[in-house]
């Protein structure tokens, strides 16, 4: 029985991007490699016990990788926004995984057009960076929801039957 070795160690090095980042549930090698990989490698010559072996072997090492990553310090919204902005521009904030942010803005509200700043009382500032709305009548320290919404977008909704704002974080 040839040894295992040599084929794990380059199974390993195709699959080294991918084990770096493994947060979600192993998927079998021979699942992971297209045909011509499979050929390369040698994968389609190996006996069902040995794929299975091979399987064991790396599912095993991707666990204990899992486990022995140090997890990163939760880091405030504050902080990630701050650090997005000076590291990506402001138009990237956080991701969907954001929960809306519902505030009362101080003052009056009668529309808003790009460049407009809305002061918000949980000390946050959003500037409009995309749309405009000239509302009837002025709102009086309305409650606002900013929803996160695709590739870092936010937008600012005083109701939810009115257009939103794109806006970013000034402050």
């Amino acid at each position: 029985m040839p040894s295992l070795k040599p084929l794990v160690f380059a199974v390993l090095l195709l699959l080294a991007p991918a084990l770096a980042h493994a947060d979600t549930p192993y998927v079998d090698v021979e699942k992971r490699l297209t045909a011509e990989q499979r050929r390369a490698t040698g994968l389609d010559t190996l006996t069902p016990e040995q794929l299975g072996l091979l399987n064991r072997l790396l599912r095993e090492q991707t666990e204990a990788e899992i486990a022995t990553r140090p997890q990163p310090a939760p880091a405030t919204a504050a902080a990630t926004a701050v650090e997005t902005e000076r590291t990506r521009g402001p138009a990237q904030y956080i991701g969907l995984d954001d929960q809306p942010i519902v505030s009362r803005v101080k003052g009056p509200v009668s529309g808003w057009d790009e460049g407009t700043e809305f002061a918000l009382e949980n000390g946050q500032v959003w500037k409009v960076l995309k749309g405009h709305m000239k509302l009837r009548e002025a709102l009086q320290a309305p409650e606002v929801r900013v929803v996160p919404g695709v590739a870092g977008r936010w937008f600012l909704e005083v109701d939810e039957d009115l257009p939103k704002a794109r806006v970013y974080r000034i402050d």
